[in-house]
C-alpha cells in the first residue's frame, strides 16, 4: 500500500523529505558502502535543497562521499543550458557543498548532444543506461499537472515508454514540455529500485491527485506506478496539492 505524508505547513515537507532520504541513506550504508538515488529535475530540487542543505540537522549527516546520484531523466541540452536537470541541480545542491567530500554524479555525456539527430539522442539513452547500476536504492520523483513523472508521460503518443519492458532508459521524443528530446528511465529500473517517493506541491496539482489517489486513472503514469509498485511508495504532498482527495484514508 502507498504510504502518503501530507504537510500544512511550508517548511514540514522539506524537512520530512530529508529524513526519509537521511534512513534510506543510513540503511543502505549499513549493508553496502555505496548509497545509489536518482533524482528527477523541476521543483523537487529545490525541495532537496532546503531538505539537505538549508536543515543544518539534517545537512550534517548526510554521507556526500558514499552517494552515487543519477537522474530519472535529463533534458537533450548542454549541462549549462537553463533546462538541465543536472545544472539545476549543480546550482541548488553541489555548489553549496563545502566539504571536500562530494558525491559521484552521473550527468549525460553532452559530446553526443548533435541536435535533431535521432541516432545521437538514441546514442546518449544507450550512454546513459550503460552508467546506471542494476538496482538504484532510491527514487526521488516528481508529479506533473497532467500526471506524468521521469519523462514517462500518458497518452498513446508516449505509451511505447510505458510499454517498453526491456531498455532501463529511452529516448521520449516529441515531449509535451519543451525541450522535446529527453532521456527517461522506464519502468524496468522502478521495477528493480528498492525505494521510490515522490514530492508534490502547489494548487495546480490539486486534480491530478484527486484523479490519482480518487479515480485510480492507470492511463496516468503516477498511478500506474502507485498500482505496480504501491508498497515501496511514499508521496510528500502538502495540503493545497491534496486538497481535492477525497480519500485520505490511504
Amino acid at each position: 500500500m502507498v504510504t502518503v505524508y501530507v504537510h500544512s505547513e511550508a517548511d514540514n515537507l522539506p524537512k520530512k523529505l530529508g529524513q526519509y532520504i537521511l534512513n534510506q541513506q543510513n540503511k543502505t550504508l549499513s549493508r553496502s558502502n555505496t548509497f545509489k538515488i536518482a533524482i528527477s529535475g523541476g521543483s523537487l530540487i529545490n525541495v532537496l535543497r532546503l531538505g539537505l542543505i538549508e536543515n543544518k540537522n539534517i545537512s550534517s549527516k548526510i554521507k556526500w562521499d558514499h552517494w552515487e546520484i543519477y537522474f530519472v531523466d535529463e533534458r537533450i541540452v548542454p549541462l549549462n543550458h537553463p533546462d538541465s536537470n543536472y545544472g539545476a541541480f549543480k546550482v541548488a545542491v553541489l555548489d553549496n557543498l563545502t566539504n571536500s567530500k562530494l558525491p559521484k554524479v552521473f550527468p549525460i555525456n553532452e559530446s553526443l548532444i548533435n541536435n535533431n539527430n535521432k541516432s545521437s539522442h538514441i546514442k546518449i539513452a544507450e550512454d546513459y543506461e550503460k552508467l546506471l547500476p542494476k538496482q538504484l536504492d532510491s527514487l526521488l520523483l516528481g508529479c506533473g499537472p497532467d500526471g506524468h513523472t521521469c519523462s514517462l508521460f500518458p497518452g498513446l503518443k508516449h505509451k511505447y515508454l510505458l510499454e517498453e519492458q526491456t531498455k532501463r532508459v529511452m529516448w521520449c521524443h516529441d515531449s509535451p514540455k519543451p525541450p522535446s528530446d529527453r532521456i527517461t528511465i522506464t519502468l524496468p529500473v522502478l521495477n528493480d529500485s528498492v525505494e521510490i517517493a515522490f514530492v508534490t506541491e502547489g494548487e495546480s496539482k490539486q486534480s491530478i491527485m484527486h484523479e490519482i489517489f480518487d479515480l485510480k486513472d492507470l492511463n496516468l503514469p503516477t498511478a500506474l506506478i502507485n498500482a505496480l509498485y504501491g508498497d515501496k511508495v511514499t508521496w510528500f504532498v502538502n495540503d493545497k496539492a491534496f486538497a481535492k482527495v477525497e480519500n485520505k484514508d490511504i
